[in-house]
């Protein structure tokens, strides 16, 4: 489609170098090709070139002093990609491979995401280029301290409300919030996955993973099958894995595998859940100490793994969960799940599917729960936590979680309505898409150009 090409090639001459904000940005203008076609509405009013524009982007220096005494430097962002539907919503990222494009497309699926869920949020995102890893207490609250001088002008409560992501957990929301409370005097809910003890909400925690699951339940009940008795693939090994694996075995599912960056565990009998909260939870050390618990587990390193993909999805099982970063899972890694005997993969990571891993997948009719579909989990609890924060209450876990739940079945039924209305039921990538995307773009036009 012209009007589509044309589109990736300007922003490929405005926005140079971002490879995966193209690439996300692709796969869902691909997707919405049939909507497009029969509604001149959305060209008319400039849908698309407008809604691949960021409404504002944050990019700023972060200066912070290390343990030695030494000036360091990172850079921070904020993209504030879309707000029609209301405040930006969308987590901060710190890990060294945070770029431009990395945020962008982060931010540019969240707009779906966020429009998926329901509730009243638009999309953003933003992070730095900065590790935690065996950095101290001290400089982490240093490096917290830093960001939050720039970027708390640019946050509110109505405005912008950020959450964590990889590398910014609990500890990391508290040393910026506390920051921004000090430089505005201000005690509000301007971010989430805030601790228990000053805002907090129960499930943020568990919320990514738990939804992943349930969709992946939702799927499976269409096709009047369970979670009971599955053996699972689980990649990664932070919040969203851990709790993936948790709510598996909770409803029955045996999940074998999780991974780190050095290399991959499988356990034949059943990830021991325990174990592994201990070592990244607790003493947050490499995986590999799994085996000096469970001595009849597998860890196969990365230096061995296959040269065409990942360790974590080689091994036989019915259900697939990555949940670890952006295109971790190849071509070639979904043509071995599907001759492994995969039935269903949702995704709780964000783009964790090459576009040709997608292909395979849907070329192959199994259940396929795309991340701003299956992965919305987290980001709905967020907005049940500025629910709460903005009524003064404190809802019990068991009235968190079944608000999840009921947010997560909306979701697939939405995506899968839709998917059906254009003629593929079974392509929840299109449902998904042409849904979030029809929600936004009527927002937009009912505002004006803005």
């Amino acid at each position: 489609m012209t009007y589509i090409h044309d589109t990736i090639v300007k922003l490929q001459k405005t926005s140079p170098a971002q490879a995966e904000f193209y690439q996300a940005v692709e796969e869902i203008l691909d997707s919405l090709q049939p909507i497009l076609e029969t509604n001149e509405k959305y060209k008319k009013h400039a849908i698309i070139e407008r809604m691949v524009e960021p409404e504002r982007q944050i990019m700023f220096r972060v200066p912070w002093v290390d343990d030695q005494g030494n000036v360091q430097v990172n850079k921070g962002y904020r993209i504030e990609f879309n707000s029609a539907l209301g405040p930006y919503k969308g987590g901060l990222r710190f890990h060294p491979s945070v770029n431009a494009s990395i945020i962008k497309f982060l931010g540019f699926e969240q707009i779906f995401k966020n429009a998926l869920t329901g509730l009243p949020i638009g999309g953003g995102k933003g992070g730095a280029n900065f590790d935690p890893k065996g950095k101290s207490d001290g400089e982490i609250m240093r490096f917290c301290q830093s960001f939050i001088n720039e970027l708390y002008r640019h946050i509110g409560p109505t405005s912008d409300v950020p959450a964590g992501d990889i590398g910014v957990g609990a500890r990391e929301i508290g040393y910026m919030f506390g920051q921004y409370k000090r430089l505005t005097g201000n005690y509000d809910g301007v971010f989430t996955g805030k601790s228990l003890l000053w805002g907090g909400s129960l499930v943020r925690k568990e919320a990514t993973g738990y939804g992943c699951v349930y969709f992946a339940q939702y799927m499976l009940e269409d096709q009047n099958q369970s979670l009971a008795g599955k053996t699972c693939l689980v990649s990664g090994a932070g919040n969203v894995a851990i709790y993936t694996i948790e709510k598996l075995y909770e409803l029955g599912a045996r999940p074998v595998t999780c991974s780190d960056s050095s290399g991959t565990l499988y356990h034949e009998t059943g990830i021991n859940l325990a174990t592994l909260k201990e070592l990244k939870e607790v003493r947050k050390v490499r995986l590999e100490e799994y085996l000096q618990h469970h001595p009849d587990a597998r860890y196969i390193p990365v230096s061995d793994y296959p040269a065409d993909g990942h360790a974590v999805w080689r091994f036989p099982a019915e259900l697939a969960f990555p949940c670890a970063t952006q295109n971790e899972l190849t071509e070639q890694d979904a043509q071995a799940l599907i001759a492994n005997g995969i039935i269903g993969v949702s995704e709780g990571a964000n783009m964790p599917s090459t576009q040709d891993a997608v292909e395979v997948f849907l070329n192959a009719k199994i259940c396929y729960g795309p991340g701003k579909a299956a992965n919305a989990g987290g980001v709905a609890t967020s907005q049940l936590e500025m629910a709460q924060n903005a009524s003064m209450q404190t809802w019990s876990f068991a009235e968190v979680d079944e608000k999840l739940k009921v947010i997560m079945k909306n979701i697939y039924r939405n995506a899968r309505d839709t998917a059906a209305e254009f003629g593929e039921p079974h392509n929840l990538v299109l449902g998904a898409n042409i849904a979030g995307f029809r929600k936004v773009a009527d927002a937009m036009i009912e505002q004006g150009v803005v």
